[in-house]
């Protein structure tokens, strides 16, 4: 029986490696090769979204933008509007009209043959009741 006084001796510690195949390779060579195939994959997705960006932008000609509206009376707007596009091209907007309610109490389609590259121009917009907004819905090139 153990007394008091007696110590037990510390169990002696070893360097010893695990054995080997017991927990698999140490995985260097697979770690490497999926930050590779992470890099190449993060590369192409970087690559498919500025190609997207630029062929957007690029595929662009004409932009328009509607820089002020004046309510004339119950049956009429005047809307000006911004179109810019390559020189010798002509452009479609279609600019909408609501009442206080929501509804849509006009819409109409302008064209802007002008030669420059920037055209700012009124309209008259006919509506069927007293309009409260006026929208720029879309600019396109003209098609002829």
């Amino acid at each position: 029986m153990p007394t008091a006084g007696d110590q037990h001796a510390a169990p002696e510690h070893r360097d010893a490696a695990a054995p080997a195949g017991r927990y698999g390779s140490s995985g260097s060579r697979q770690d490497r090769g999926l930050k590779i195939t992470g890099a190449v994959l993060g590369a192409l997705l970087l690559t498919f979204i500025g190609w997207a960006g630029i062929s957007y932008i690029g595929g662009q000609t004409v932009t328009g933008e509607l820089t002020g509206f004046t309510v004339l009376s119950d049956t009429e707007v005047e809307v000006t509007v911004q179109v810019r596009k390559s020189a010798g091209t002509g452009a479609v907007c279609t600019v909408r009209s609501q009442a206080f309610d929501g509804l849509e109490v006009g819409r109409a389609d302008f064209r802007f043959e002008e030669d420059g590259d920037t055209v700012h121009r009124a309209h008259t917009l006919r509506t069927t009741a007293r309009a409260t907004s006026a929208e720029l819905l879309s600019c396109d090139a003209a098609g002829d």
